[in-house]
């Protein structure tokens, strides 16, 4: 069955992917905007069956998806797909932008760890009040660091911790083993947190991944452990991580939280041992070449009749 439009968040865009796209492909699926942001002039609901969600603030335009009747495949700009993980029980695809975010999450899970680890955090505080505060901190050489998810941004974390001397631990939904050794699974984080000075999270936001970061978890962790959450911000109990940061004993660099973004009054913004970055993980100079290249090869996939890059599989 064949597609007759895919729809794209904004001209802009658009007009990036095509210019990507060899003229000989761009005539089969009519290229045309729809979001909430933005529409093409006279188009009807009934004709979109491809739309690519905006990159951010793209829950308006999700809203919209129960008014496209014939909507068949979403496509992300992102790697998580969560706020779209009950469309394929609905019979409508969703395709996801892999790998586009992978080395620039990789770069900033690493760059929150030292940061946090090196009190870059207070010397950059230091430096606006012109303080000479010299203190001896941590390395993450000799660290025993675990990252909690095995994808491919897991793995890419992995590759770059690599050169630091650091002992890692790696763990997922179950136990296995790869080409890089053993995984641990989820049920083994009681007998392993107590051994761990870094924690990474990088895992998928599941049922099962919801507040997997909660207060039992967290009281397993030894005195002056460290958070790193790249992941999604709801795989952490909030409340919880307030609650033992408050106290001193450990110390937290989020990259995401929860609420996303978080309100000016909340009060994670003023608990000790914190470092907070504005959800950039994947949002760097090497993203946009990068999704539209992969946004060309989806729309090149979809005038051949070829299934699309990344898609969802629901067991």
């Amino acid at each position: 069955m064949s597609i007759k439009t895919i729809a794209f968040p904004n001209s802009e865009l658009r007009n990036r992917v095509i210019a990507r796209i060899p003229a000989h492909q761009r005539a089969d699926a009519d290229l045309v905007v729809y979001s909430a942001e933005e529409k093409s002039a006279k188009l009807s609901r009934d004709d979109i069956d491809v739309l690519i969600l905006p990159y951010l603030e793209a829950g308006p335009t999700i809203e919209l998806l129960d008014d496209l009747p014939n909507l068949r495949l979403v496509i992300t700009q992102t790697t998580g797909y969560d706020p779209v993980a009950h469309l394929p029980e609905r019979g409508i695809a969703v395709a996801t932008a892999s790998g586009v975010h992978t080395g620039g999450t990789a770069e900033l899970a690493v760059a929150l760890t030292l940061a946090s680890l090196r009190g870059i955090d207070d010397a950059v505080r230091n430096q606006v009040a012109r303080v000479w505060d010299h203190r001896r901190h941590r390395s993450l050489q000799d660290r025993r660091v675990m990252i909690i998810g095995a994808g491919e941004i897991g793995a890419a974390i992995a590759d770059r911790f690599a050169p630091f001397d650091i002992k890692l631990t790696r763990v997922a939904t179950r136990a296995r083993t790869d080409d890089r050794g053993e995984i641990h699974g989820v049920d083994e984080l009681p007998r392993l947190l107590p051994h761990t000075e870094v924690v990474v999270l990088i895992t998928p936001l599941t049922d099962e991944t919801h507040h997997l970061v909660d207060r039992d978890f967290l009281a397993q962790l030894p005195d002056n452990a460290l958070i790193v959450n790249v992941a999604r911000g709801k795989v952490v109990d909030t409340d919880a991580l307030v609650a033992e940061l408050s106290t001193g004993r450990l110390h937290a660099a989020l990259d995401v939280v929860d609420p996303e973004p978080l309100p000016e009054k909340h009060p994670l913004w003023g608990t000790p041992n914190t470092l907070i970055t504005p959800h950039v993980g994947g949002d760097t100079s090497a993203f946009e070449p990068r999704v539209v290249q992969i946004l060309a090869e989806q729309v090149r996939r979809i005038n051949d009749g070829q299934a699309p890059l990344n898609l969802v599989r629901i067991d």
